[in-house]
């Protein structure tokens, strides 16, 4: 797809794209009929599902009103407004007692001592997309906080987490973390299934708990 971008996003280059043209095979079976994408940016991701499923829905959500402005104009340009609701959303704020059957996210997962060290190419990008909190993973605690209550039953969870991997494995033991290969290059993105987050038993005080 050709996209716009400008200062206002990301430059588009997650991992999770070679995932979306595998269809999420083979984590997802039968119809996908709801897809959100938190964090969107330029719509990137959530513009690939509409490709990838064509009776999907798709929610795209971020919190920065400048980003859905850059968003809005790639969901005209590739003519998917009907398909695919763009939202400011603080997570899922936007999306009520809405159901998915996949939720995914490249949201922000950059540690402080890291936000220090990153290229230079990386400053003319907004810092809201890249920091998140001293260890990076303040973003996907709050994602893992509510995932749940909105997936599906059979639903999977699919997030980049880039150079935090380690630390969200040390901070989530737990967790049965599926790592798939990305043959174009790049890694940490995990895929959950929603059954094992029932599993793991996380619950919105043993995530506050962990994040003191």
């Amino acid at each position: 797809m050709e996209l716009y971008v400008d200062e206002r996003v990301l430059v588009p280059r997650s991992p999770i794209a070679e995932i979306v043209l595998r269809r999420f095979a083979p984590w997802i079976g039968g119809r996908v009929r709801r897809v959100l994408d938190i964090g969107t940016g330029s719509g990137a991701i959530a513009l690939a599902c509409a490709k990838v499923f064509p009776r999907a829905r798709v929610d795209a959500t971020d919190i920065s009103t400048a980003a859905l402005q850059v968003c809005r104009r790639n969901v005209r340009r590739l003519g998917l407004g009907k398909r695919v609701s763009v939202l400011r959303s603080d997570y899922f704020s936007a999306v009520a007692d809405q159901r998915y059957d996949i939720i995914v996210s490249n949201p922000p997962y950059v540690g402080r001592a890291e936000m220090l060290t990153l290229p230079p190419e990386y400053r003319h990008e907004p810092r809201l997309s890249l920091a998140s909190g001293v260890d990076g993973l303040d973003s996907v605690r709050a994602i893992f906080a509510s995932a749940r209550t909105h997936l599906e039953d059979q639903g999977i969870l699919v997030v980049e987490v880039g150079n935090t991997e380690a630390s969200l494995l040390h901070a989530f033991p737990r967790l049965p973390f599926i790592w798939p290969r990305i043959a174009m290059g790049g890694g940490g993105v995990f895929v959950l299934k929603a059954r094992d987050l029932d599993a793991a038993n996380l619950n919105v005080e043993e995530l506050r708990e962990r994040r003191d």
